[in-house]
């Protein structure tokens, strides 16, 4: 099962086009969409979706775990044994999917940070164990207007502080997921 966090501004008909090309027989994608919206400029036009803002904040994160863990248990419920999975949050929802990650009852095989960083939020004492037997794999864009160098070091920190190193996939290019970058990360994931 690949789990896949839009970013900021999103909407999922369009985020899910990216990953559709490795749904099959043996990969079930599941795309949930943040219950948040906006304009995306003034007051009319394109509609795009988030996961939180600074408003109730709080209230969003907790109506995400009900939503995600309710999902999830739906979708679960149909296998007999517990398939591989792997979380994969882009920008925005990199912090949202590592976040429901870190305290839901099911640790992941993958989770795919594109950029995008954990939360900072996170639970550090249930993270170590959370993430213990997780791989971790980070992927920034050499010109992405969001992701830094500073924001990787304090990244690669936040991954010490769990007894954790990921994987960096470096590319050209800016926020966005290349589709022949993103082939070869699912490569070795699916």
């Amino acid at each position: 099962i690949l789990i896949c966090f839009h970013g900021y501004g999103q909407l999922v008909d369009f985020f899910i086009r990216k990953f559709l090309p490795f749904a099959g027989e043996d990969v079930l994608v599941i795309a949930p969409e943040g219950t948040n919206y906006q304009y995306l400029k003034d007051f009319e036009g394109r509609i795009g979706a988030n996961w939180m803002t600074r408003h109730e904040r709080e209230l969003a994160i907790s109506n995400n775990k009900v939503y995600l863990d309710s999902l999830m248990s739906e979708v679960l419920k149909v296998y007999d044994t517990l398939p591989r999975i792997a979380v994969f949050g882009f920008s925005q929802g990199a912090a949202t999917g590592s976040r429901w990650v870190n305290e839901w009852h099911i640790k992941p095989d993958y989770l795919i940070l594109w950029a995008g960083v954990l939360a900072h939020d996170l639970k550090i004492d249930l993270a170590e164990d959370q993430f213990r037997k997780t791989r971790i794999l980070v992927a920034y864009g050499n010109q992405d207007e969001f992701v830094n160098e500073e924001i990787i070091r304090a990244q690669r920190k936040r991954l010490s502080e769990i007894d954790k190193e990921a994987q960096e996939v470096r590319f050209e290019g800016g926020h966005e997921i290349p589709p022949k970058i993103l082939e070869k990360v699912m490569a070795e994931i699916i």
